[in-house]
Formats: C-alpha cells, sequence, structure tokens
C-alpha cells in the first residue's frame, strides 16, 4: 500500500532538542519524508550535518530569548507547519534533599518556556488555519517516577496544557498532539542530573538504599526500552492521521497496559505496582 508523504501535509518543522534521542530520531523521519527541519540544541555543533537540516542555537532556559530564536527561524523558513516541543532534562534526587533552584529550573524549560514556545506556535497557525503543535509529555505524568518529581510536574502539567488546548482548536484546521512515550533506549539516564543530596536524606541509610534501587530500577527501564526510530514512527502515523490527539508510545505494557491500569484502577494499586517495581 502506498503511503502518503508527510510533506504533502507539512511543509516545514521546528523541532527541540533535535541532538540526540527522541528528537533526533523524530528529525531524522521528518527529513526521509521531505521536510525540511530547523532543529535546536543549546550546542549548535551537536546537531546533525543533513541536507535539508538546518542547526538552531536555542537556550529554552530563557523564555524571551526562546521566544525570539523561535520568531527568527520561523521568518527563515517562511512559517512553519509543525512544530514538536522535546526538549529538556532529567534530575534525580529526593525532593527535599535537592537544592529547588535544580526542580525550579526543570519546571522553568520544560513546562513555563515549553508553553511559551507553543503560544508562540498557535499564533503563527490559527490566522493560517493550519499547523500542527506536538508537545513531548510522557507516561510519567500518569505513573509517577520516584525522584524525579519535577520532570513528573513538567510532564503532568504539558499533558493538561495539550487537552486544554485541543479543546480551543477545534475546527480551527489546527491540530495539537499530547505525545506520551515510555522509556526508549535514547541515553537518557546517562544525561541525568544528580544534585548533591543534603540533610537527612544524604545520611539516612534507609533512605540511601532507596534512592539506589530506584536508580537501578530506572537504569533498566530505559536500557530495555525500544529504539527511538520506534517514536518516530508512532508519531509519523499520528501526523498522518491529522487530528488532535493523546498518543501514547513504547513497550506494550507501558502504551497499552499500564493506561488502562491508570484508568480503572486504583491509586492504591497503582502506587504499589510503582514500589514493587522500584523496590521502595
Amino acid at each position: 500500500m502506498s503511503v502518503t508523504p508527510l510533506s504533502s501535509r507539512y511543509r516545514t518543522a521546528f523541532v527541540t532538542g533535535a541532538s540526540t534521542g527522541l528528537g533526533l530520531a523524530f528529525t531524522e523521519m521528518l527529513l526521509v519524508e521531505g521536510i525540511p527541519v530547523w532543529g535546536t540544541s543549546r550546542d549548535p555543533g551537536r546537531l546533525p550535518v543533513r541536507a535539508d537540516f538546518h542547526p538552531v542555537a536555542l537556550e529554552l532556559g530563557d523564555g524571551p530569548a526562546a521566544e525570539r530564536t523561535y520568531l527568527e527561524a520561523s521568518r527563515a523558513a517562511g512559517g512553519f507547519d509543525l512544530v514538536i516541543n522535546n526538549a529538556g532534562f532529567g534530575a534525580f534526587g529526593a525532593f527535599a534533599g535537592t537544592d529547588f533552584s535544580v526542580w525550579e529550573e526543570q519546571l522553568r524549560m520544560m513546562l513555563i518556556n515549553t508553553a511559551r514556545l507553543s503560544h508562540v506556535a498557535l499564533r503563527e497557525f490559527l490566522p493560517r488555519r493550519r499547523g500542527a503543535l506536538v508537545n513531548i509529555s510522557s507516561i510519567a505524568g500518569e505513573f509517577a517516577l520516584p525522584y524525579q518529581s519535577a520532570y513528573n510536574m513538567a510532564k503532568s502539567g504539558l499533558s493538561a496544557l495539550n487537552e486544554s488546548l485541543m479543546y480551543e482548536v477545534r475546527g480551527t484546521g489546527v491540530i495539537v498532539i499530547d505525545f506520551r512515550p515510555g522509556d526508549y533506549r535514547t541515553d537518557f539516564e546517562t544525561s541525568v542530573r544528580r544534585p548533591v543530596q543534603v540533610g537527612t536524606v544524604a545520611t539516612d541509610p534507609s533512605s540511601i538504599a532507596r534512592q539506589a534501587r530506584a536508580w537501578t530500577a530506572f537504569e533498566r527501564m530505559m536500557r530495555d526500552g525500544p529504539a527511538p526510530a520506534h517514536a518516530a514512527q508512532t508519531l509519523r502515523r499520528a501526523l498522518e492521521r491529522g487530528r488532535s490527539d493523546v498518543v501514547r508510545t513504547g513497550r506494550f505494557f507501558q502504551a497499552v497496559l499500564a493506561p488502562l491500569l491508570a484508568r480503572f484502577g486504583s491509586l492504591a494499586f497503582k502506587r504499589r505496582i510503582q514500589e514493587k517495581y522500584f523496590g521502595l
């Protein structure tokens, strides 16, 4: 069966966090589809060198600067039809034992400033009555990861934003996709920040042991996940359908069984499963 290329629907794309992992997989998929991509990284030297790929230096921690960068890229591209907000970072540690500035930075980058880029993208899409906004949230918004509190908050908040926007764009020709990946083999765990712990959690043996078990389980999850190209193909199908949606992807348990558990199981039962898996 022939497949219509996405370039028939989307002329240009803007992808944040395009240097590694899912962002790189999304970028490569779009380039194969014939869509020029403006891809971002803090360090543009880490971005791929490809035909029709345009490297963009973007500091997502600075909201006004990130918006200016987006607008400059949009002018160069002649406007974007597709925006994928993927950039972010992980931080692992006890909430109270970690300096709050770590959590604040994560929320500012992954929720507040990602929402800012969503805002400026929709202002571009709505007058033209076309465009797709894809915000990469996470299954962690439904099944919180222990010792990654701000990541869970950011992804839950982003999903809430996405669902709100789906109501607002209905009938406008614009779509919003809340893309919720599970664990993929992206080497994400090697870049997760592990700030120095202070206070009781830094000295209590039981707290130290719980964190160690949780980290071991988290590393195992990431190593055992599918390749990022799997997520890119899931996103491709969602873009081809051309409608607003919540899209879960990953291993069968995470993409299918876990959401059913979250929907129909009790919160206490869900917590027991998480506690058992992470050795808590």
